[in-house]
C-alpha cells in the first residue's frame, strides 16, 4: 500500500507489498490475529495519503487460496513424529494435536541434524517448527550450566512469545530452563537471573546479547556451549540494522553448532548472512507457495487515499462505526513511528475513546503490561508502532487500521496547509479544544509528526474566525 494518488488503479496482486516494518514507516506492520467467534471476520483498514484533494477508495474480497486459515494445518500427527514422550505431553497439554505445513516439511530436517533456512509466514506454526527439534536434542545432553539454545528475534515482545511457548513444551523436561534478556530492562537483574538459575535456552535481541557479552562475567564462557542458533524473522532482524551485531555473535560462538533460519521473506541479504552462519550443505525450504497471498485469507481488507489533513477525523469516524457495530470490540492502530502513535493515542484518549498505547519510547514493562493487558480484554483499542508489528498474537481482534503518511513526499506548503485545517477541525471539537493549551501542543506534534521544525504561522483573519488570537504557542502571519 502507498501514498501514489495512482494506486488505486493499480492491479490487487501488485499492490500488496511485503510490509519493511521499520520506524521511518516505509510501509504498513502486520500483526497475526485471530477471530473465530462465529465465523466473524477481522477487517483491515488503510488510510493513506492524497496528495490531491481527491478521495478514492476500495475493497478487496478474501482470496480464495493461500492466506493462514484451517488450511496451514496438515494431516500428520504429533505422536506420529520421532519426539520424546516428555515433549508429545507438553504438545498435548498445550493444545497441539496436528502439526502445520510448515512444521511437517522443516520438522524431519532439523530432527537430522540438518541446517535449515526455511521461508516461512508468520503465523504458521514458526515457534514450534524450530523449538521443538531443538528441545529434543538438549534433552540427550549432559545437564549444565551452559547455553545450549541461542534464539535472537528482532523485537521484545517477539522475544517474550517465544519464551512463553519455550516453556508450554519444557512443561515436562524439569532439566531444562528457559530466559530472557532483552533492551529495555536493567542488565543487572538479568545478571542476577542467570547466576541464580542458568538456563540452557536463551531467548534474546541482539543489542542486549551483545551487551551481557561485553559486561556479564562468566556469560562468554556460558554462551560457547551453544548447539543450536536459530535466527528467527530473520529478514527482520536484518531490516532493523541487526546484522553487524549477528556476525560479532555468531564469531563468538561454536562453529560446530545447527543453524536455523525462518524468514517470511528471503531477499539478498537474508542469503548472505545464511552463507555466513550456516554449512555449505544447508537445506532451503519454502513453504510458501507461488501465488500465494501475503495477508490473511479471511481478513476483509480496504484502503481510502486522503488528504492528510482529514486522517484524524476519519479515523474517528471509523472507529466510532466499529464500536457501534461490535461490543466487544478489540481493535489495533498501526502508525508509522513512536511520535505518530504517541499523538494519535493522546488524541482518541481526549476523545474519551478507550485507548492503550504502546512504542519504543515506552518502558519495557510498561509495554509489557499493555500487551498483557490487550491480550486478555475486549472493548480496548491499541495504538502501536512497529514493536507489535510482525509475530506477536493477538486474539480476537475485531479491526485492524493502518495510519501512513507518504510524509516525505509532500511539499511544505501541503504541510503547513495541513496543519492550520488540523488545527481548524479539532478547535471545532468541544472536547478537546476545551484546554486551548492542549490544542496548541497537539497541534505542534501534530506538526512535528510531519517533520516540520517550526510550527506554520496561520494568517491572523483565519485565527480571529478560530477564536484563537493571542493565544500562547501559535503563530500569526
Amino acid at each position: 500500500m502507498s501514498g501514489n494518488p495512482g494506486y488505486a488503479a493499480v492491479p490487487k496482486r501488485q499492490r500488496r507489498r511485503r510490509p519493511r516494518d521499520a520506524e521511518d514507516g516505509s510501509a504498513f506492520p502486520r500483526v497475526v490475529t485471530s477471530r473465530p467467534r462465529g465465523g466473524d471476520q477481522v477487517r483491515e483498514v488503510a488510510v493513506v495519503p492524497a496528495e490531491a484533494m481527491d478521495i478514492d477508495a476500495g475493497t478487496s474480497t478474501n482470496a480464495a487460496t493461500g492466506g493462514v486459515d484451517g488450511s496451514y494445518l496438515s494431516d500428520t500427527r504429533f505422536d506420529q513424529c520421532a519426539v520424546s514422550p516428555l515433549s508429545l505431553q507438553g504438545i498435548k497439554d498445550a493444545g497441539y494435536e496436528r502439526l502445520t505445513r510448515v512444521q511437517e516439511a522443516t520438522l524431519p530436517v532439523i530432527l537430522e541434524g540438518k541446517d535449515v533456512l526455511a521461508k516461512a509466514k508468520t503465523g504458521t506454526g514458526k515457534t514450534v517448527a524450530f523449538l521443538l527439534p531443538a528441545i529434543e536434542l538438549l534433552s540427550t545432553l549432559p545437564r549444565s550450566t551452559s547455553i545450549n539454545l541461542l534464539v535472537m528475534l528482532p523485537t521484545r515482545e517477539l522475544a517474550y512469545q517465544v519464551a512463553v511457548e519455550a516453556r508450554k513444551l519444557l512443561k515436562y523436561h524439569s532439566s531444562l530452563g528457559v530466559q530472557v534478556v532483552i533492551g529495555g530492562t536493567k542488565l543487572s537483574q538479568e545478571q542476577r537471573s542467570m547466576r541464580s538459575t542458568p538456563c540452557q535456552i536463551l531467548v534474546a535481541t541482539p543489542g542486549r546479547l551483545i551487551d551481557h557479552l561485553e559486561n556479564t562475567p562468566g556469560f562468554s564462557a556460558r554462551i560457547k556451549g551453544v548447539k543450536v542458533l536459530v535466527l528467527d524473522e530473520a529478514d527482520r532482524l536484518l531490516d532493523m540494522g541487526f546484522r553487524r551485531d549477528i556476525e560479532k555473535i555468531i564469531a563468538f560462538i561454536p562453529k560446530e553448532r545447527q543453524t536455523l533460519l525462518f524468514s517470511a521473506t528471503v531477499p539478498a541479504e537474508v542469503r548472505e548472512v545464511s552463507h555466513l552462519a550456516m554449512q555449505k550443505d544447508y537445506k532451503f525450504i519454502n513453504t510458501v507457495q507461488e501465488g500465494d497471498e501475503e495477508t490473511h485469507a479471511q481478513v476483509n481488507q480496504m484502503y481510502m487515499v486522503a488528504p492528510l489533513d482529514l486522517h484524524f477525523s476519519i479515523l474517528y469516524g471509523v472507529l466510532k462505526k466499529h464500536i457501534a457495530e461490535d461490543a466487544e470490540y478489540k481493535v489495533i492502530i498501526f502508525c508509522t513511528t513512536a511520535m505518530v502513535t504517541k499523538l494519535v493515542a493522546e488524541i482518541l484518549s481526549q476523545l474519551k475513546l478507550n485507548i492503550r498505547e504502546i512504542h519504543s519510547r515506552k518502558s519495557q514493562s510498561a509495554r509489557t503490561k499493555v500487551s498483557d493487558e490487550f491480550r486478555k480484554s475486549k472493548g480496548l483499542i491499541l495504538v502501536s508502532s512497529d514493536v507489535s508489528a510482525r509475530g506477536v498474537d493477538y486474539r480476537d481482534v475485531s479491526l485492524v487500521i493502518q495510519v501512513k503518511g507518504a510524509i516525505r513526499r509532500v511539499e511544505i506548503k501541503t504541510k503547513e496547509s495541513a496543519y492550520q485545517a488540523w488545527l481548524g477541525y479539532y478547535n471545532s471539537n468541544k472536547t478537546i479544544s476545551r484546554d486551548k493549551s492542549r490544542l496548541v501542543k497537539l497541534a505542534e506534534d501534530f506538526s512535528q509528526s510531519m517533520g516540520l521544525e517550526i510550527v506554520p504561522a496561520i494568517p491572523k483573519l483565519i485565527l480571529r474566525k478560530m477564536g484563537l488570537q493571542n493565544v500562547p504557542g501559535l503563530r500569526s502571519s
